[in-house]
């Protein structure tokens, strides 16, 4: 899973220490609980006066700012729920959870973790889910789950071990005072690059590996092209023909390509004033709502690649040795609440798309939830864009690509 031992123990001790603060020590003497044997009513009795404990990624102030004005607020209030936040992410989640079970830990440091993907499925492998969970979540009724886009997280059927919190589509951001038309393809793209020198890049995080896996697809022949399990004469195929692609345009990129911003935040300033004509983001809502925030300017534009880009979904995991299990079911609950679904999707305060069949709710709250797409201005109505979804592919392609990109292009 590209996590060495000496990585784990690293990780593990300095998580420990910054975790310190995370109390857990009342609930120890508490005996195993079989939650779906018990009424909604009694979890939530149970999880009044509990504190969970949440790693998510924090790089989004506006994000941030939706878990700690509107959802940590609402849990209190509502549930005397305390939710404590503190910042990892995928490979970060793992190494903590596999150093507790090899200490044998008897209850984890953590409660719950924002996750999908690579991160859902090296947790699946080593057994660290709590679940299946999902169908006992009252609100989960109104989860899309006919959606294969929230049925499956890279190929991998959900099965209850993950709660589905947002589902959203890459898009291409371009500047429109730049750009009147915007590359649409593979071909138009290189074109691109070469006649604007420096003024394109990806970034080697999440966002960046997502737009190579579209091109990847899209090298493969298509959607569904790379669909099941990870096959590795495909993957060499045609990810040398992804490298070579890539290696051709790469001296024209930002920085004659010697460098890659490694994270997105970093390549939205740097479009946010004139030094890329291009950004990207793994939410076709975002664009909206960094125009909303003031971070981009109106000159900002979305769209999706005619080949297509991925859309998936996003989840809530509760950790199998979880101290405070009730709580964290009810914190589930809430987030796939609509009231919770509609704040989020709002671009002013996030721009995430939501897992909910709005047609399964009354229609006031559907009326809201179409308003919200119809209100777009600067990013691509879902509507418009679903027929260029492509499913993630297995988690071994971004795992794989992870690794290839540094030794084929990195460090060429």
């Amino acid at each position: 899973m590209g996590i060495n031992k000496k990585t784990i123990i690293q990780v593990f001790a300095v998580c420990m220490l910054f975790f310190s603060c995370w109390s857990c020590q009342s609930s120890l003497s508490k005996k195993e609980t079989d939650y779906t044997k018990q009424s909604w009513k009694e979890i939530e009795k149970e999880a009044k006066g509990q504190t969970v404990n949440l790693l998510m990624w924090q790089g989004d102030t506006y994000i941030n700012k939706y878990m700690k004005e509107y959802v940590t607020p609402l849990l209190k209030s509502k549930f005397n729920i305390n939710l404590e936040i503190a910042p990892s992410q995928g490979n970060q989640i793992v190494a903590v959870l596999m150093a507790e079970e090899d200490a044998h830990t008897e209850y984890s440091n953590i409660d719950m973790c924002w996750i999908n993907g690579e991160t859902f499925y090296q947790l699946r492998q080593i057994n660290a889910l709590y679940g299946p969970f999902v169908n006992g979540l009252p609100n989960a009724e109104y989860i899309n789950f006919n959606s294969p886009f929230i049925q499956y997280d890279f190929q991998k059927p959900v099965e209850g071990m993950e709660c589905p919190w947002g589902n959203v589509q890459m898009c291409l951001i371009y500047n429109s005072n730049k750009i009147s038309s915007p590359p649409a393809n593979r071909t138009s793209l290189e074109a691109f690059v070469k006649a604007n020198p420096g003024k394109f890049t990806f970034t080697t995080d999440f966002t960046g590996l997502t737009f190579l896996k579209c091109l990847l697809i899209d090298m493969a022949g298509g959607k569904d092209t790379l669909g099941g399990a990870f096959d590795e004469d495909k993957y060499k195929k045609y990810s040398a023909l992804l490298w070579e692609y890539i290696n051709r345009i790469k001296p024209y990129f930002w920085k004659e390509g010697k460098t890659f911003p490694n994270a997105v935040a970093a390549m939205h300033q740097m479009f946010a004033n004139g030094e890329l004509y291009i950004t990207m983001s793994n939410n076709d809502g975002e664009v909206d709502n960094k125009v909303a925030q003031g971070i981009f300017p109106s000159f900002a534009k979305a769209y999706v690649l005619d080949a297509g880009t991925i859309q998936n979904s996003h989840y809530m995991g509760i950790i199998k040795n979880a101290s405070h299990k009730a709580a964290s079911l009810v914190v589930a609950n809430f987030l796939i609440s609509p009231q919770a679904q509609l704040e989020k999707q709002k671009p002013g305060v996030w721009g995430d798309g939501t897992v909910l069949n709005t047609d399964k709710l009354p229609a006031f709250l559907r009326q809201q939830f179409d308003s919200l797409q119809n209100a777009r201005k600067y990013g691509p109505k879902r509507d418009l864009i679903q027929s260029k979804s492509l499913m993630e592919p297995a988690p071994e392609y971004m795992i794989r690509l992870n690794d290839d990109l540094r030794k084929y292009v990195i460090e060429q």
